[in-house]
């Protein structure tokens, strides 16, 4: 059985790449392109990973990791921020929330599939 990775990002050509980049690697792919929409496809069919963007439409990136990891139901949801905040901050802020990780856009398409890998080789099935 392949993982499910959720994609959310508001940035149509983000989304198109990321899902073929995925897809490509094995993976069931969803998408999302709201803070919104994110938290309903994760309650509706919880991924094993979630590739979320930090700037978003009705619900931040953060917002959404923070409400993610109130619901123990998502407990075992690995989250990879991906976003162009990259400020220590910006990045402290997202682990602060519980992300399980954090990349800042650009980003090299290899180095993203081995972050995804890890992380989802390290999660518990």
């Amino acid at each position: 059985m392949s993982h499910k990775i959720l994609i959310a990002d508001d940035e149509p050509n983000i989304l198109i790449s990321l899902e073929y980049l995925m897809k490509r690697e094995g993976y069931a792919v969803r998408v999302a392109r709201d803070g919104q929409e994110t938290l309903d496809a994760v309650a509706a069919d919880c991924p094993d990973l979630l590739l979320l963007d930090v700037m978003m439409p009705r619900m931040s990136g953060f917002d959404v990791c923070q409400s993610l990891r109130a619901d123990e139901r998502f407990a075992g949801l690995r989250i990879l921020m991906l976003t162009a905040k990259g400020r220590d901050t910006d990045v402290a802020k997202g682990l602060a929330l519980g992300a399980d990780g954090y990349m800042t856009k650009p980003f090299s398409t290899r180095e993203l599939v081995e972050r995804v890998r890890g992380m989802l080789l390290d999660q518990p099935r």
